[in-house]
């Protein structure tokens, strides 16, 4: 049993590592998944300037690929639709409708200008052996371009996903520039569906931004969706707006599509409701606004790597430094390769060395006697001949040596002297060159790939403020019943947010939520006080004790409850006179009779009383005992003492 679970142990380790690194997340250095970047060596191996069936590449991309033809038609798909690498003839499906591709077989592609300029060099490829063996494929492409965030990615590995958003072609070389010119600079996503982005919280790749579809008012009572969000369809989006309409979150007469290259979704309004009132309710409640999390995971150095935008920007540019300074120094060997032939082809000629093998029998002897004849010059050569270069000078045709032109070849040995000359000056400046090269990137392409999202702040819409609603809440002592299906003569005015308090008359209170019918009187409990649950309303009460006759009132507030729980504001066994909400209530307190007592009642000011909790005793409003405790009418009233 040991054995089994350390082999599945062992087991799913490789296949987590395989999945990670050979199948979901795409490699820094190139921006490309395995199969993507398989796809795009076959392309660059079958390149003829020719348009190449689909199912085509993907048969031959087998040989590199461990897996069938489906997953790779997917990939290149993918990748075609990312709009760099690929031209695309035939229909290779629809980003904004989520319409899928015909099938490989009547859909053509080859490798974009872009992509041949900047992704490919097979002096700088490192190659290593396929899957079986048979055939050599690259570990990365030594890309030139920010791949990875120019068409953005997404993986689901085992234990890790990346979620990569795109960016801006011009932006992102623009950036490049800037850090090697050691300037600020701020890189924000671009999607290809365009929209509205709010990216005040995308932290370099380590946020979010927030989404709109760009909508237009043709008139009054319609509008016209232009643009969507990245990572829905018209389809999606149509079918968010149909499930508002049914939940009545928004209401709608009819929705049409007439979407093609582009998006253009008619939404027409009933009677009632206009354009201008809606937007808001469709950015809420269906996917006219979305919010997309980013998180850059890629492969570095054969393991995950969790950067941040500028982190990458600046691996780019260490790279295209890299990639250009030996670029460089293989073409300044090339050219002094030139060099050294152009002149030991002259010395031989020339000086007719020739000659002295036109005698000689032996092979070696051939090669011994050139090498002896070539020491005098080797002081006017870059390097010392070597057994190859001599084999060269033996297979010159006697045609080509007797119509030898000195003079030509002079004037070449200058013309290569010259470009190594620049190159070499290229060389002691390596960060001029890129420059160079990323300014004639963005003057060739950047009118290919103009910014498509634009970029807006996006205030919060207030979700309470659009569902909130006026409603009338009816309250029958007769029946007991409360709600907004109960009809009554004076209704209470609140929204559907609100909640409501019910107080009764033996000292309890509790809190309910607005309902339709609810009966509310239990075991004889009679309501005193029906009201809004608003946490700011002072409530007056004035009470007395039956068996001593002592009169109290309090003012409070109701703040904290919880929804259906009984609560006490008094304590039990006191009778209730008078609960009201008015600002400055005054009370007429009635005495019992007694003798030599010269005043029967007397009027005290509530507002005297110290606003407190709803759980804080009452204050004791005279010494004299109180028969009953009702409204003052038009007296002038006393403080409560």
């Amino acid at each position: 049993m040991d054995d089994i679970k350390q082999i599945m142990q062992n087991n799913y380790i490789t296949y987590a590592s395989y999945v990670i690194l050979d199948r979901a997340i795409p490699h820094v250095i190139d921006g490309l998944k395995p199969v993507q970047r398989r796809i795009l060596y076959i392309l660059w191996l079958m390149h003829d300037g020719k348009l190449h069936k689909v199912a085509n590449v993907a048969g031959q991309t087998m040989a590199l690929h461990p897996h069938g033809d489906a997953p790779i038609t997917e990939a290149l798909v993918n990748i075609s639709n990312k709009g760099y690498l690929l031209d695309q003839q035939g229909n290779f499906g629809n980003l904004l409708t989520g319409d899928p591709a015909a099938a490989a077989r009547y859909i053509e592609t080859r490798l974009s200008p872009l992509a041949k300029e900047a992704m490919f060099n097979p002096d700088l490829t490192e190659m290593i052996p396929s899957y079986d063996g048979r055939n050599n494929e690259p570990v990365v492409l030594p890309a030139k371009i920010p791949l990875v965030l120019m068409q953005g990615a997404d993986g689901i590995a085992v234990g890790m996903s990346t979620h990569i958003f795109p960016h801006n072609f011009l932006e992102l070389l623009e950036a490049e520039i800037a850090i090697l010119e050691e300037r600020p600079y701020s890189i924000v996503p671009d999607f290809p569906t365009g929209g509205i982005m709010d990216a005040t919280e995308y932290a370099k790749g380590r946020g979010k931004v927030k989404l709109r579809a760009k909508i237009e008012t043709k008139d009054a009572k319609t509008l016209v969706i232009k643009e969507i969000c990245y990572g829905t369809t018209t389809e999606s989006l149509i079918r968010s707006i149909d499930e508002a309409a049914k939940k009545g979150k928004i209401k709608i007469d009819g929705i049409s599509d007439y979407t093609a290259d582009k998006v253009e979704i008619e939404i027409k309004l009933p009677r009632g409701q206009y354009a201008s009132e809606l937007l808001d309710a469709l950015y809420v409640y269906t996917e006219c606004e979305v919010t997309l999390t980013s998180q850059i995971i890629v492969i570095k150095d054969n393991l995950p790597w969790e950067p941040d935008v500028d982190e990458v920007l600046t691996l780019y540019v260490d790279k295209l430094l890299e990639y250009t300074r030996r670029e460089l120094e293989i073409e300044a060997g090339r050219l002094k390769e030139k060099i050294f032939d152009k002149s030991l082809e002259q010395i031989f000629i020339e000086n007719r060395l020739y000659k002295k093998i036109e005698n000689i029998d032996g092979y070696e002897e051939i090669h011994q006697t050139i090498a002896g004849s070539l020491v005098p010059f080797h002081e006017n050569l870059m390097r010392e001949p070597t057994y190859d270069d001599r084999e060269r000078l033996l297979n010159i045709p006697i045609r080509r040596i007797s119509r030898f032109d000195i003079n030509r070849n002079q004037e070449e040995i200058v013309a290569f002297q010259t470009e190594l000359a620049q190159v070499e000056k290229d060389l002691k400046n390596v960060k001029k060159v890129a420059i160079r090269y990323l300014q004639s990137q963005i003057k060739k392409y950047s009118k290919e790939y103009p910014r498509r999202t634009q970029i807006q702040s996006i205030e919060q819409v207030d979700t309470r403020a659009i569902e909130t609603r006026q409603i009338k809440v009816g309250f029958d002592p007769a029946t007991g019943f409360i709600g907004t299906k109960v009809p009554s003569a004076q209704a209470i005015e609140c929204t559907n947010f609100d909640k409501l308090l019910v107080m009764y008359k033996d000292g309890t209170y509790t809190v309910i939520n607005i309902p339709e019918k609810q009966y509310i009187v239990h075991d004889d409990k009679k309501v005193a006080y029906i009201g809004v649950a608003d946490k700011k309303t002072v409530i007056n009460i004035a009470y007395r004790d039956p068996s001593t006759h002592l009169a109290y009132a309090k003012r409070f507030v109701v703040e904290k409850f919880l929804i259906d729980k009984p609560y006490h504001y008094f304590n039990e066994g006191m009778t209730l006179d008078v609960i009201t909400t008015q600002p400055a209530p005054v009370l007429e307190l009635q005495f019992l009779p007694k003798l030599l007592k010269k005043f029967p009642s007397q009027q005290i000011n509530m507002e005297s009383i110290a606003i407190k909790g709803v759980t804080a005793k009452g204050i004791r409003l005279t010494r004299r005992e109180v028969k009953k405790i009702t409204h003052a009418s038009n007296a002038t009233p006393t403080n409560a003492g």
